[in-house]
């Protein structure tokens, strides 16, 4: 199995691997590698470490060398310069009144090539934008497009939690989220309480999904009829966290009682769950359609 090490870039929440030519390297170490769009620096998030063929997209390229205080001080340098060519877009931008946000801009590590990330209703033409900037800027300008989930990816942003965005945090690519997951896990289908600060129905929806879809075919249905240790009753209630229903229960001496039961601990006698009542009605699907991603 080949030897590989994980890197990371700016603006990126996953690591790459790249050959490290026999070289042992530590965790961020600074190295110089060669990407798709040329030489670039990043920093070691994962040591030298074996895996399997097929986690590998070929061709594997190559660590060019460990980042030097040269490399480092180009660097710092590149990041002064994309400094002062953002606010000089943000200003081309304001002057021409065109409709578009700036996200970020970064310079290539050579410094041959700037980009500009920014978000739109709709296409823009820029070109005349990108001649004023190549004008004073005098290298290669690229306008990449991006949408709402990657501008907070790359800003960064607090969520409803309170806590920092889960794909500026920590999430290393965006997965698909849908209006099915917030169903399953009986959350109001509010917009405004499931989608997050991008618009976009929240990714934290997905990480506890595939233990309400297992859970709700468990679960009996309400008013199903279940046997107990106690005897026979109907489903009045139940707690998917926990794992228990509350029943109405026929008791011995022919009173009832509502009792709290583990799943484990009653025979369901009623066809069906309550995985079947997670239904999604054309109108719901219609209006939360547009916050799916």
């Amino acid at each position: 199995m080949p030897i590989v090490v994980g890197v990371k870039f700016r603006n990126a929440g996953k690591s790459y691997y790249f050959d490290p030519k026999g070289i042992e390297f530590g965790l961020d170490d600074g190295v110089i590698v060669e990407t798709q769009r040329g030489v670039e620096y990043g920093k070691i998030t994962i040591q030298n470490m074996s895996v399997d063929d097929k986690e590998i997209v070929a061709p594997l390229k190559e660590v060019l060398r460990r980042a030097t205080k040269k490399d480092e001080e180009q660097l710092r340098e590149n990041i002064k310069k994309e400094e002062f060519a953002h606010k000089l877009c943000s200003e081309k931008i304001e002057k021409r009144d065109l409709p578009m946000k700036l996200v970020g801009t970064e310079y290539t590590f050579d410094k041959s090539k700037a980009i500009f990330y920014f978000t739109a209703e709709g296409r823009i033409d820029f070109r005349d934008l990108v001649k004023d900037l190549a004008g004073v800027l005098r290298v290669r300008i690229e306008m990449r497009q991006i949408y709402e989930r990657d501008d907070i990816k790359m800003r960064g942003a607090l969520a409803v939690c309170g806590r920092p965005c889960c794909c500026a945090n920590h999430l290393p690519d965006f997965e698909k989220v849908s209006i099915r997951m917030a169903k399953n896990q009986g959350l109001s289908l509010n917009p405004a309480k499931i989608s997050g600060v991008c618009g976009k129905l929240m990714c934290c929806l997905k990480y506890e999904n595939d233990y309400y879809v297992e859970t709700n075919k468990l679960m009996p249905k309400i008013n199903a009829k279940i046997k107990t240790k106690d005897g026979y009753g109907y489903v009045e209630s139940g707690d998917v966290i926990k794992r228990t229903i509350k029943a109405n229960v026929e008791l011995k001496d022919g009173t009832h009682e509502i009792r709290e039961y583990k799943l484990e601990d009653i025979n369901v006698l009623s066809k069906g769950s309550l995985a079947d009542d997670v239904k999604i009605t054309s109108e719901e699907e219609k209006e939360l359609k547009k916050f799916e991603e």
